[in-house]
């Protein structure tokens, strides 16, 4: 089990998202404790009482107590015992006194509820949040896990990182929840990989039969910077009907990524050095001869190399994972001798002489080399005639200035604002 506590300085708000996901029947009322009235009553009249506990001590700021507890994907709850759990939990922290609301959530791949309560008494006291946490939600946690034979935190961690593929033939057939599988996914990759592109992100969501798209240039969806996830099937195309990023419980924006763009360029730099190193040491000593063999030998590192694709089925980018520190980096990134020119010159499909050399552009079929293939003039001759599709290939410029080059390795925060220059007077 794990537990997550979120003081705040708004009931209203806790209350609000959880009586919304009641709404669009995402999540039912598990209980109510120490309230006047039953769940059938009125959803105001539930959050006045808070309010009018809160009050009793306008100077507490921070009134608001908003907890979730999280079960493993491999344990399925009833009712009764998840709300014998929270009610157990919550006595343990010295909140078993207190109103509060378990809201129990349907919208994750994991069984899951969500606690709503102040931490002003009755008595208008004051219940210390001060390492809550430490001091009594993880004796509490542990205590829980031994009593009700739960899966262990430290061991639930584990199970969320190795995240499984959403299974596409369960989604066709309906047996599974689309938005469910997705956010499942969603929220493993978004909280631990470090990307800074909407394109990197998709490196890794494709991995999982997922994908992120922003619709078609020139839609509504486009220009107004809408995203929305897809359910992709086995060959990389979408299935079902798409979820809007606004409907999931992290919401998983454009403009909220965005913002984790630049706080991720910053948090990855760290990890470059282990990927370059480990890419020219396995180029130089291994002398891989296909793309193919090349992933497969960096896929004993735990990094996998995914090539970008054009509609052509063309070669003009490479975006490396490292699935051991989580962070991807497009290979212009790391490093010009880890561009999808450099890589793929050094397995010997060169570019035609009279190429511009800014990029090269294999097709798809050189992945996997045919047999008796090798590095002579039959590669030459095999390069040259795909090399005919360059022309329908973009630019240089427009290669750099497409979206997943725009975001600047420094942040926003630290970049210097121009002075204003003082008017003199007289």
């Amino acid at each position: 089990m794990v537990a997550i506590i979120n003081p705040g300085r708004s009931l209203r708000r806790a209350f609000q998202y959880n009586e919304n996901k009641v709404e669009a029947s995402a999540a039912a009322i598990l209980s109510m404790q120490n309230f006047p009235f039953g769940v059938e009553s009125d959803r105001y009249l539930r959050l006045k009482m808070l309010e009018k506990v809160a009050a009793l001590r306008p100077d507490v700021k921070v009134n608001s107590v908003h907890i979730s507890l999280n079960f493993s994907p491999n344990e399925q709850l009833s009712d009764e015992k998840m709300e014998r759990i929270s009610r157990d939990y919550m006595e343990r922290i010295g909140f078993g006194d207190q109103p509060y609301l378990v809201y129990r959530h349907n919208d994750a791949g994991h069984d899951h509820c969500h606690i709503v309560t102040t931490n002003v008494t009755m008595n208008a006291d004051r219940i210390s949040l001060h390492h809550l946490g430490i001091l009594k939600s993880e004796p509490a946690r542990k205590e829980l896990e031994r009593v009700y034979g739960l899966v262990k935190a430290e061991d639930h961690k584990k199970d969320l990182l190795s995240i499984k593929p959403v299974d596409v033939r369960k989604v066709i057939y309906g047996k599974i929840d689309t938005k469910r599988a997705i956010g499942n996914v969603l929220a493993e990759v978004l909280g631990n990989f470090k990307y800074t592109s909407l394109p990197e992100l998709n490196a890794v969501l494709n991995l999982y039969n997922v994908h992120a798209g922003r619709g078609k240039e020139g839609s509504r969806l486009f220009q107004f910077g809408g995203l929305q996830y897809h359910v992709l099937n086995a060959d990389g195309d979408p299935i079902g009907t798409p979820i809007k990023a606004s409907l999931f419980p992290d919401r998983p924006t454009l403009k909220n990524l965005e913002k984790l763009f630049v706080k991720h360029d910053v948090a990855r730099q760290p990890f470059k050095k282990r990927l370059q190193t480990i890419i020219s040491f396995t180029l130089k000593s291994q002398c891989p001869k296909s793309l193919q063999e090349l992933k497969g030998l960096l896929n004993k590192d735990n990094i996998k190399v995914i090539p970008r694709l054009s509609k052509e089925g063309v070669i003009y980018g490479i975006t490396y994972i490292d699935l051991k520190t989580k962070c991807v980096f497009n290979g212009s990134a790391l490093g010009k001798q880890f561009s999808a020119k450099a890589i793929l010159e050094s397995i010997h499909l060169k570019p035609d002489a009279g190429a511009p050399k800014a990029i090269i552009s294999v097709h798809k079929s050189i992945l996997n080399p045919p047999q008796g293939i090798s590095n002579s003039a039959n590669t030459a001759s095999h390069s040259d005639a795909i090399l005919q599709n360059y022309n329908n290939e973009k630019s240089i410029m427009e290669l750099l200035t497409q979206y997943e080059f725009a975001i600047s390795s420094v942040p926003y925060e630290w970049r210097k604002k121009k002075r204003k220059r003082k008017k003199k007077i007289g």
